[in-house]
Formats: structure tokens, C-alpha cells, sequence
């Protein structure tokens, strides 16, 4: 597959998961039920595959791999933050404070994220 593509997928499906991370991140914080809602349980996660597939196959085609760039490093490291803090801003069983606060570090994370994507610099995004 082309590298162009594979890029556009993975593009889509990271606008895709932020996007549904960012409606149940809401809806949790407004006790909205959405986990009544299959679709909304299991969406995320094929897209998610789809992404990571994309990200993985990315690396491999441009030959850049975390550890070697640091701005992949920082991108990697920040993903894992986001999916924690994501994990307990979507936990019915965490205060509403709590989740409030890890909703709103996730969705710096993503910011964080796409700063460094589109600079590839891992230092808050200011080119080096």
C-alpha cells in the first residue's frame, strides 16, 4: 500500500478516536449512559486497531522508529499518558473532579501529540 494512504488512514482514524473519545468524555461528565450503546463500546477499539496498524506500518515504510527519533519517542510516551488518563476520565467508579481533571490532561496529551506530529520535535512542538 502507498505511503500517502496509509497516512491518510491513520490521520482519519486518530481524528475518528478523539473524536469519540471526546463525546464519551463528555457524556461521562454529563451522566449520559452511553455505555448502553454497543457501538460506542466497541468502535473505538476497532478504529484504535485500525490506527496503531497504520502507525506501525508508517514506521516501517519510513524506516523511523521510536527510540531512534525522539520525536516518535515523545509521541509513543505521550500516547501511553493519554490512554491512562483516558482510562480514568471514562471510569464510572473515579469522582467527577477526578474525572474532569484526567479528561482535560488527555485531551493535552492530544494536543501534545499532534504538535509533535506536525513538527517533529518532541520539545512542546517548537521546532529544534
Amino acid at each position: 500500500m502507498d505511503y500517502a494512504v496509509v497516512r491518510l488512514i491513520h490521520i482519519s482514524c486518530a481524528v475518528i478516536s478523539v473524536s469519540l473519545f471526546t463525546l464519551r468524555g463528555v457524556w461521562q461528565l454529563r451522566g449520559v449512559e452511553w455505555r448502553h450503546w454497543r457501538w460506542l463500546r466497541v468502535a473505538p477499539h476497532v478504529n484504535d486497531t485500525v490506527l496503531l496498524s497504520a502507525a506501525v506500518a508508517l514506521a516501517l515504510m519510513s524506516h523511523q522508529y521510536p527510540v531512534a527519533q525522539p520525536w516518535l519517542t515523545a509521541k509513543v510516551l505521550a500516547l501511553l499518558l493519554y490512554i491512562g488518563l483516558g482510562g480514568v476520565a471514562l471510569r464510572p467508579a473515579v469522582s467527577r473532579s477526578t474525572r474532569r481533571a484526567a479528561f482535560a490532561a488527555a485531551l493535552t496529551c492530544v494536543t501534545y501529540i499532534l504538535w509533535v506530529a506536525r513538527t517533529r520535535s518532541p520539545v512542546l512542538g517548537l521546532v529544534l
